[in-house]
């Protein structure tokens, strides 16, 4: 009997230690998803990582290609966070456009961007010319008979 309480003790002692060690872990690698507005609404934590989302103000990319650095403002319509970036940025990335930043906030208030993520249209159209003869390969996907263009149309 005293030894499955010691089997069942020590069963229990590790499954904490185990579930201690997990939530630790989640906690620090949370990232919280914030709007401009929202973040300057809160009490910023040093340290605590953030995504944040919103629209490049136009005028204010300031780039430095040698250094690989990029300042810029980011806003939601309501608030504009200052933006410090150091490293390559997408290719889609670019003033008037959407944007999503991961990084934390730094004691001067500009938001020291680890991340640059470029939102983009959903849709996606080839451009015209881009690949020699796709207007015959879109033909030959349609069916025999089809006037509408549309595969699987109905005749």
């Amino acid at each position: 009997m005293i030894r499955r309480r010691r089997l069942l003790f020590g069963a229990g002692v590790i499954v904490l230690a185990l579930g201690a060690l997990v939530l630790t872990g989640v906690r620090q690698s949370v990232v919280y998803f914030v709007t401009p507005s929202e973040l300057m609404a809160q009490d910023r934590s040093a340290g605590r990582a953030y995504r944040l989302g919103g629209m490049v103000v136009q005028g204010s990319l300031k780039q430095n290609p040698a250094a690989r650095e990029q300042h810029f403002l980011l806003t939601d319509g309501k608030a504009s966070v200052p933006v410090y970036h150091r490293g390559i940025p997408p290719d889609l990335f670019a003033e008037g456009r959407g944007a999503v930043v991961e990084g934390t906030i730094g004691a001067d208030g500009t938001f020291q961007a680890s991340t640059i993520m470029a939102k983009h249209s959903e849709e996606y159209r080839a451009p015209d010319g881009a690949v020699p003869g796709h207007q015959e390969l879109l033909r030959t996907l349609r069916p025999a008979g089809s006037a509408s263009g549309a595969m699987g149309a109905p005749r």
